[in-house]
């Protein structure tokens, strides 16, 4: 495992949007835009919902990539190719969305939808690329 720096670690955890990719069983990429944040023991957190096409690709293949670049400088930029090693559902999972959304759009709070299941995928680093040309 590479490890985030703490420079790596603020950028993820800032109001920074991403994009993931995941691997189609053709062997073609599959990217998305989301929102994105850092565990403290070094994981790329991405929540997503359970049955979604990247949920579906991610079980498959559990290898993705995800680029962050700083809001108003993409000159400052981080992709880190790793792993899902862990999906994680339930409350703490209902808990992160809320705290995303809240981040991401001044404190207010996530609107739960019936039914959907929140899922958390755990991208432990095994390749970390930055820039900071700003």
């Amino acid at each position: 495992m590479e490890q985030l720096s703490a420079e790596d670690v603020a950028l993820l955890r800032g109001k920074n949007f991403a994009h993931v990719s995941a691997i189609r069983p053709d062997g073609s990429a599959h990217v998305t835009v989301t929102w994105v944040d850092a565990s403290d023991d070094g994981h790329v957190l991405v929540n997503s919902a359970v049955g979604r096409v990247k949920d579906r690709y991610l079980r498959l293949d559990p290898r993705a990539t995800v680029t962050v670049h700083e809001e108003g400088n993409a000159y400052r930029w981080l992709r880190v190719d790793g792993t899902v090693d862990a999906f994680v559902t339930g409350d703490e999972a209902e808990a992160h969305i809320d705290a995303l959304n809240r981040r991401y759009h001044d404190d207010e709070a996530w609107e739960y939808s019936p039914g959907q299941i929140r899922v958390i995928y755990r991208i432990m680093p095994r390749r970390v690329l930055r820039r900071d040309d700003g």
